[in-house]
Order: C-alpha cells, then structure tokens, then sequence
C-alpha cells in the first residue's frame, strides 16, 4: 500500500475506465475530495475520457458535490446508478441522450458488488420483475442512447427471474476514517457502513486499483482489528484528506457514528402542516415490534413523530443503508440515524429486505395511476430514479405510499379540525397512467401484500377493481377536493370513514397506549405458539 496524493489518484484513471465511488446521498461516506479531483484534472487537461461512473446510491448535495463533478461531456460516457436526482448535473446529460444513463434498484447494486466479488455470473433475483427495470419495458434505462446492458429475463424451475450481470470495474475511490500502515481501514466515524469490503473485493477480482479515502493515519498494528472494514490486502492506494466532513451538511455528530444517544427532544419536531398531517396518519399502521422501512421524502418524517409520540422504543425503524433501530434522519442528512441499535453493511439490509423481513414499509409516492401502479423514478426530464424503492415496495408485507394529493404551490390548512384549502397545487399525482412503473400493484397483490395510500385529505387501498377510498378528512367535499383532482374516479368504499380527528390539531396525538395495546404480529408460527403457550 502507498499513500499518494490526491492529485495523483485522479491521474490513476484512464480513458474508459469506469470507477466505483462509494457512499450514500448527501455526503455519507463519499470519497469526496477524490470526486472533486477527478473533475478538476478532466477541466484541466481534458482527460480521462469516456468513463464510466458506478455508484450504488446516488451521491451528491443535489447541486455540484459527489458524482456532479464527474457530470461533463466528454469525461462521463455512462452513468449506473439506483438515483440521478442527487446529481443534477447527471440528470441534464441523460435527458439530453449525452450519456448511457441507467437506474437500478440500489439493493440489486448493493447485493451485485458481493456477486462481483466472488467470480459470480451476476445476481439472480425477482427485485424488479414487473417494473421499469424489467428489459420486457425500459430495463432500467434513461436515455435513448443507452443499449439494453446488464439485466436480462431468465426462467429458473419454472419462474421468471432477472439476472443482473457483472459490471465493468477498474478504479475503485473509497472511503473511511482511519487507515494504518499496511492499509487496513476502520469506519469510526463514518454515518453509514456501506459495501466497502464487497467494493473492494469486487475491484480486486476485476483486476482494478482500490483508491481509499481516509481522515488520518495510524500506526501499523494499532487499529483494533475487528474494526478493520477494508483490509489492507484490497487497498492499492489511501489517500488523507484531514477536513473530511461526516456528510455534506455535518462535519461530524457523534450520534451518527453511534459514538452516544441523544435525548428524544433532541429530535427536532416536523412542523404542523400537510406533511405531518400525512406522517401521523401513517403512523397510526404501526403496532409494537414492527420492524419498518422508511424511505425518501415525507415518508422520513415518520421518525420525528414517532419520538415525539414515544413510539421509539415500541417499533424497530430500519433504512436501507444498514441503520437498524432509533430514529431514522430526516433532511440533507437523510440516510443516516440516531440512537439506534446497529449498524450493518448494506448487501445484509437488502438481504433481510428481499427476504420478506419488513412488517411495514413507510415509502413516498409521485404519481399513482387507477390500479395502483406507483411511479417515482421519472417525469419527463425529471429523472430521479429508484433508490431502494423497488426492493422495499416488492418485499415488505405492507406499504404504506405517502403524498400529497396535488403538488406544486398547494396551500392547505385545518382550522379547528376542518380542511380549508387556499390553493390546490399545480400538478395531479393520480393520473391515468405512468411513464415508468416502480411498483406493480398486480404482481404485490398475487404476493399476498397489502398497500395503502396515504394524502393530506384522503385515504386509498386497494379494492376488487383497482384504488378505492376509504377516508376523507374533515371538511373535504368529495367532488370538488378529490375527484376533481384526480384524473380518474377510484371507487368508493361502502364503508367510507371520516379520518381520525386528532391528525388536524396540533399538538401530539396522544396514541402511544393505543399503539402498545395492539396485538404484536410474530413473524414466525412457532414463536407465536411460544409466546401464546407462555402467556396462559
């Protein structure tokens, strides 16, 4: 191992290459400074040309950080990812067939870097069997220039499968806290795990050169060695950056990293207003034991009131990046958590995932169409691609989809209880159809799951005939508040209910007693009959 310059592990990458960054969203353990280098050298000389970017989750500050420094024409040929919208800059030259743009679910890319590592054709799974992904409609692709690579149908026994193949790799740029003498590498203080150790093999295997990003140097044999993540046999090169940041926004708080809890009225409240009224409303699904995923969007909210409800301790909320238990972060420093009980790597969450172990899943939706088909990945040039959508919605027993019913300007408001809306929002998210297909309403029902749709005004699931309401708030006129803002009309439930009250006052709802009195659902017969033989 050699410790080199950051200048130096830019000139590493050549025409072509394609090279695997690290890390989640907003900063979460992104090499950063070797990003911002790589786009320096390609201003200054011109080269590399032509590479390919590989980033699991997208990465970026949803400006010019992360992967939007590798956003030029010339320098970038393709882009592989789970999210363009973290990088717009990305997002500009895929609608602009500039470059090969793909978006696959982030626990495929995830779980792929493992497959990678050890020599495998690939990953074989039915995470995107029915959507977007699927190469009988767009096979993941997101400009027209972009050929029909990496995933194929497959029938194994007699079921269809997608086969996600191996992807090209050459330069791996990683990151972590500490690196020792002999290249060993611990994570301390990073927010997320990741899939370092997967890159890192997968990179090796391919032949290509692992670049680690890290805050300081330690002496040979002084890390402790259960700490190591990436043994120094994988890295090539380490590269000390002193002012890493923990994230983009946080230059280090030590409740990401785990190093202490925070008391629970550290958890900032969400603020009353649409959003919360949606998050409350979800929350009223949750019931003790619950092991829950909370996605993007509002749908993060959810941890806020559940600390402010004392719920915390009752429900195990999860995030995609491996954070288990606590209160999943909302905002730019969305990915990480607080207060929880572990921190795992990735490819292990999405294990647990595809394997059935969500109870519920909170995720946000854009768009909905009549028989329930959800789109969040694209509209028009708005490309935002899938995160770990897929994954969760295909997998989890329940999903809870979360949304305002228009978007763009809506002013809404509860006085005294009852809805009074100033100004309905420019855009319609029920429409009649969706240009990209991220969760198949068929295909989850066949699996036996239920979904529910949750607005600021209304509440769907999904009957006999496709989406079906069965709540309304309080002061909503049917006609003119929902059904005009639908470009469909869903059936009505006969057993249509008026939403519960307490979501349209301010103050908290009061229903951690409710909660905890609901019967626990054990995810296993056996246990069950334990516990029923031992509670008489």
């Amino acid at each position: 191992m050699q410790t080199i310059s950051i200048s130096e592990a830019a000139a590493l990458v050549k025409d072509g290459d394609a090279v695997l960054i690290s890390g989640s969203g907003g900063g979460h353990s992104v090499p950063e400074a070797l990003l911002a280098a790589l786009g320096e050298r390609f201003k200054r000389e011109q080269k590399p040309l032509g590479i390919t970017s590989i980033s699991v989750v997208g990465v970026g500050d949803r400006d010019a950080l992360g992967a939007g420094h590798l956003a030029q024409e010339g320098l970038l040929r393709r882009a592989i990812t789970s999210a363009l919208v973290d990088s717009p800059g990305l997002v500009t030259l895929a609608a602009e067939d500039k470059i090969e743009a793909y978006t696959f679910p982030q626990g495929v890319l995830s779980q792929l870097m493992r497959d990678m590592a050890g020599g495998r054709p690939g990953l074989i799974t039915k995470t995107g069997l029915h959507t977007f992904v699927d190469p009988r409609q767009h096979g993941a692709r997101q400009s027209p220039r972009t050929p029909p690579d990496f995933v194929e149908l497959i029938e194994l026994d007699g079921q269809e499968w997608l086969r996600f193949k191996p992807l090209p790799l050459d330069v791996a740029f990683l990151r972590g806290t500490t690196a020792d003498e002999d290249g060993n590498v611990t994570m301390e203080q990073e927010a997320v795990l990741g899939e370092m150790l997967a890159m890192a093999q997968a990179t090796r295997q391919a032949g290509g050169i692992v670049v680690v990003q890290v805050k300081r140097m330690a002496q040979r044999g002084t890390l402790p060695p259960k700490q190591v993540r990436i043994p120094g046999i994988l890295v090539d090169f380490v590269v000390v950056v002193a002012d890493q940041r923990q994230t983009y926004a946080t230059d280090y708080d030590p409740s990401y990293a785990g190093e202490l809890r925070v008391p629970l009225s550290a958890i900032k409240p969400l603020p009353f207003g649409p959003r919360k009224v949606i998050v409350r409303r979800a929350a009223l699904e949750l019931y003790p034991g619950a092991v829950c995923n909370l996605g993007a969007g509002v749908s993060t909210g959810l941890s806020t009131v559940a600390a402010e409800e004392r719920l915390l301790e009752e429900v195990v909320l999860t995030n995609e990046q491996g954070l288990i238990g606590g209160a999943p972060i909302t905002g730019r420093d969305s990915g990480g958590a607080q207060n929880f009980a572990a921190m795992i790597e990735q490819p292990s969450q999405f294990d647990f995932y595809d394997g059935g172990g969500l109870d519920l899943a909170f995720l946000s939706f854009a768009e909905v169409d009549p028989q329930g088909n959800v789109n969040i990945s694209r509209f028009g040039d708005q490309i935002v691609g899938v995160g770990g959508f897929i994954n969760i919605s295909q997998n989890a027993k329940c999903v809870i989809f979360s949304g305002t019913l228009t978007a763009g300007g809506l002013d809404i408001e509860w006085e005294a209880g009852k809805t009074a809306i100033r100004r309905e929002g420019r855009h319609r998210k029920f429409v009649k159809s969706l240009e990209q297909v991220c969760y198949s309403a068929s295909f989850a029902r066949a699996r036996g799951q239920s979904a529910l749709y949750v607005t600021e005004r209304a509440v769907f699931s999904i009957g006999a005939s496709g989406l079906e309401l069965i709540e309304v708030a309080p002061g909503i006129d049917l006609e003119r508040d929902i059904f005009a803002q639908m470009d469909f009309r869903p059936q009505v439930s006969p057993n249509l209910k008026e939403m519960d009250s307490r979501l349209f006052h301010p103050g908290p709802l009061g229903i951690h007693d409710e909660i905890v009195a609901r019967e626990r659902r054990f995810r296993s017969a056996r246990v069950a009959a334990w516990h029923a033989e031992h509670r008489s």
